[in-house]
């Protein structure tokens, strides 16, 4: 029988708020553990939270940029359920009035446009983080994430493959990067993917029982979880065992390759809702609405569309320079200083990229890459040598021009000076020259390697090849005569 695969996804957002969501604590990563912590976010008695205004911006950012509807009426709720990580055993949430609905992302699926709907964005708190540690019974708590403020993006079960789900992640992390909503550092945290996934015949409308596969936090690994799970799915129902597939959740184990049980899927009357007592209701003016829709920067299909028209660059060039702000940015940072679209993006493209794979900033100044640019084109330096200034550009704050001149990487461009280099190489290889005057056009090549051997790489290759041509033009004319 023929199956189609279908899949939602629940993400988890960590908003980017210096404080926490109910109180006054700081939401920085990496402090000491439970150092920020307060009586509010861990859950003792007698203490009431506070509404972060700034969350909630944040949130109504994240709807108005995923072309969501926004209840200006929503309300919180307690989530009960007992787990160490949450020390009020119950978690303030969004149930039956969330503050975004109805939504949709675009990606392209086989060249064609496919719409990803989102079923509603709710906001919560998040919970602590329990640290295993190995080879011993015990497990340590850190309140610190407590109480940080989360939006939760729910889709509806749209995608149809693995990588429709990865095209959907990619193009929304880039949405909330460009939004400001949240770092999305995933390493961190910061996003974070529930997957759903289940099988069904081909025609069939009607959902079969699903698998939540959670926690996921790269790309790369939720790939690899929902396209082992969707074998496994699938195998199940060609040996006629679809009844083993249990609504459940499970963990993906990266080192054993596969997706393990964790435990069965509850449903939401098993977290037993009721609305938050200690927090009336969100009421969101229509002018606090037009106020903040003004301040949305613009988003990753409006600027590729805009690169396209300004810069004639191509779609999968400019993919890379919109994949995240702080690239487009800095594209249009360099290109301001007035060298090529083209020459920057294939600088940014090529050896930004390269070195952004094991950094998450770009340290080099775009008026210097432009500057670096500028003196290839003007013939001072080789592309070669200009790869060894940025390399070093990297890791000093000099200049271009003070690395250029410190190791002597000028090219030789004078006519005068090139010709006389030139003539003692045409004189010394008598053989070569011959050769070339025979038909054998690889002997100017080997000539140009004695050129710029002679020269100690700093002869201007289009120079010296201009010169060394018209030379040789010279002598086979002279013999003619």
């Amino acid at each position: 029988m023929a199956m189609e695969t279908v899949i939602g996804l629940e993400i988890h957002v960590e908003l980017n708020t210096k404080t926490k969501i109910f109180c006054g604590c700081s939401t920085e990563f990496g402090a000491k553990a439970n150092t920020n912590t307060c009586p509010i976010c861990t859950g003792l008695p007698g203490t009431l939270p506070v509404l972060n205004r700034e969350a909630v911006n944040l949130a109504i950012i994240a709807g108005k940029a995923l072309n969501c509807q926004i209840n200006t009426l929503n309300k919180f709720d307690r989530k009960n359920y007992f787990y160490p990580d949450s020390p009020k055993a119950y978690q303030i949430s969004q149930f039956d009035l969330p503050i975004c609905e109805h939504g949709y992302v675009d990606i392209n699926v086989a060249g064609a446009n496919k719409r990803i709907n989102i079923l509603r964005i709710h906001m919560e708190e998040d919970a602590g983080k329990l640290i295993h540690v190995e080879g011993k019974p015990v497990t340590l708590i850190d309140y610190n994430r407590t109480g940080v403020p989360l939006i939760e993006i729910v889709t509806e079960p749209d995608m149809r493959t693995p990588k429709e789900a990865i095209d959907f992640l990619v193009a929304l992390k880039a949405i909330l990067e460009y939004s400001e909503v949240s770092d999305c550092k995933m390493e961190q945290g910061s996003l974070r993917c529930d997957a759903n996934i289940s099988m069904r015949p081909f025609g069939q409308e009607a959902l079969n029982t699903k698998v939540e596969i959670k926690n996921l936090n790269s790309f790369k690994e939720i790939l690899k979880a929902l396209e082992k799970e969707e074998v496994r799915q699938k195998e199940l129902y060609d040996f006629k065992e679809a009844y083993k597939i249990k609504q459940e959740t499970r963990k993906w184990d990266s080192a054993k390759g596969r997706t393990v049980p964790m435990r069965s899927k509850e449903d939401a009357h098993d977290y037993r809702y009721f609305p938050e007592p200690d927090l009336p209701p969100v009421v969101i003016k229509e002018s606090t609405l037009d106020a903040i829709e003004k301040k949305i920067p613009e988003m990753p299909e409006e600027k590729k569309k805009r690169f396209e028209r300004q810069y004639k660059l191509n779609e999968k060039e400019i993919d890379v320079l919109i994949s995240k702000k702080m690239i487009a940015q800095y594209f249009e940072e360099v290109v301001s200083h007035e060298v090529s679209p083209k020459e920057a993006s294939n600088w940014i493209v090529g050896e930004v990229m390269r070195i952004l794979k094991e950094s998450d900033r770009i340290e080099i100044p775009g008026k210097y890459l432009a500057n670096l640019i500028r003196m290839i084109d003007m013939g001072k330096i080789s592309r070669s040598a200009a790869k060894d200034v940025f390399d070093t550009l990297w890791l000093t704050d000099k200049t271009p021009e003070e690395i250029v001149e410190e190791k002597q990487l000028i090219q030789m461009s004078g006519a005068d000076e090139l010709e006389k280099v030139i003539f003692e190489v045409i004189e010394q290889n008598p053989d070569a020259v011959e050769a070339y005057k025979n038909g054998k056009e690889q002997s100017k090549g080997f000539l140009m390697g004695q050129i710029m051997k002679a020269t100690n790489g700093q002869a201007n290759p289009k120079f010296a090849m201009e010169i060394l041509l018209k030379k040789l033009s010279q002598m086979e004319r002279g013999e003619r005569d």
